[in-house]
């Protein structure tokens, strides 16, 4: 289904002491957004080692469409400012720009000749403004917005989320702290968890490669001579030893001879912040939410245990970026919830 976007604005004018400056603010009244989710991505409201009953979901992917590039971006504590390069020669009055804010979505249109000019539009603000304080005027030949944040003390490393924003702000949050990434499949947890460790530039661990190494054998064949609980056991020792690492993401192993798919075998998963990586044939992002607090309802899968979970719609290795931003999107918005997360991890 193609996303479809309805909006009602109201701009009210103020005229500053400095002629050449009038300020706007801008305030939205009615929005309707219906995208079609490729990956959906769960925060748990419950605090480790608690399973989960409840969760909130929120979009993962990022879009920001733009005809021009020529901005500049910059972070003033309290709010964000934007400077958007309004070009040509003939520089539109404030009648003729129309700027669209909402708690995480910017839309500025400016109108020339007639025909409306799309500007800046995404639905992915970094993180959560107040859009009843946004402030906008004409500087020269440049439209400057100003954007008060709702997290004064989160510094934005750009306008929108995305994988480079991601990369460059998620250290403030982590402090840190590990990630560990599970799954039924280990190929996914892997090449995942290779993204975000070069992102982050945290240590890559993988327990397979760990396993394989220590034991000079294959898990494939291990699990022929000694069944999947002596290969569970196995990881859960590894995983015992890696709790005490810290700026590490861990791959481990998927199917049923993994430990994370146990939830006996947790306890040393807490030290750390965990994503549940999960292939489904959901349709739309409720029935992937459904899905996904499922098995917590009815007692099952070890992954539960997961701080954020992340549906998948089908798997290529070319996309594992996008996973991997989904996943930091996810986290984010979980440690923005209770900031004492990440040191709560780092004693378990």
């Amino acid at each position: 289904m193609a996303g479809a976007l309805a909006s009602a604005s109201a701009t009210l004018c103020f005229s500053s002491q400095n002629p050449i400056k009038t300020l706007h603010f801008s305030t939205k009244t009615h929005s309707f957004y219906f995208p079609k989710p490729k990956v959906s991505a769960f925060g748990w409201n419950s605090v480790r080692p608690i399973s989960p009953l409840h969760g909130f979901s929120y979009n993962c992917f990022s879009t920001i469409s733009a005809n021009t590039t020529h901005y500049e971006f910059s972070d003033e504590s309290s709010e964000v400012e934007l400077r958007l390069q309004l070009g040509g020669q003939d520089v539109p009055s404030a009648k003729d720009i129309f700027v669209d804010v909402d708690g995480t979505s910017l839309t500025v249109n400016v109108r020339q000749a007639g025909s409306f000019i799309t500007l800046i539009e995404t639905d992915s603000l970094f993180e959560k403004i107040k859009p009843a304080e946004t402030i906008w005027y004409i500087d020269d030949d440049r439209l400057v917005i100003n954007l008060k944040k709702q997290d004064p003390e989160l510094k934005w490393p750009d306008i929108v989320e995305s994988w480079e924003s991601l990369s460059a702000g998620f250290m403030q949050l982590l402090t840190g702290t590990s990630i560990y990434i599970v799954g039924d499949s280990t190929e996914i947890n892997q090449k995942v968890a290779r993204e975000l460790a070069v992102a982050l530039g945290y240590t890559p661990l993988d327990t397979k490669e760990l396993l394989e190494t220590f034991t000079k054998q294959t898990v494939d064949s291990w699990v022929l001579a000694e069944g999947s609980d002596s290969v569970a056991e196995a990881e859960s020792a590894i995983l015992e030893s890696l709790s005490s690492h810290v700026r590490a993401v861990v791959a481990t192993l998927g199917g049923s001879h993994g430990a994370a798919g146990r939830a006996d075998k947790w306890r040393h998963l807490y030290s750390g912040f965990t994503v549940w990586l999960s292939q489904t044939e959901a349709i739309d992002e409720d029935s992937a939410k459904e899905e996904a607090t499922r098995p917590v309802q009815d007692g099952g899968l070890g992954y539960s245990n997961a701080d954020v979970a992340v549906k998948l719609q089908g798997w290529d290795a070319d996309h594992a970026k996008s996973v991997a931003q989904a996943s930091l999107s996810a986290l984010k918005q979980l440690i923005l919830s209770d900031k004492k997360l990440p040191g709560i991890a780092l004693h378990v």
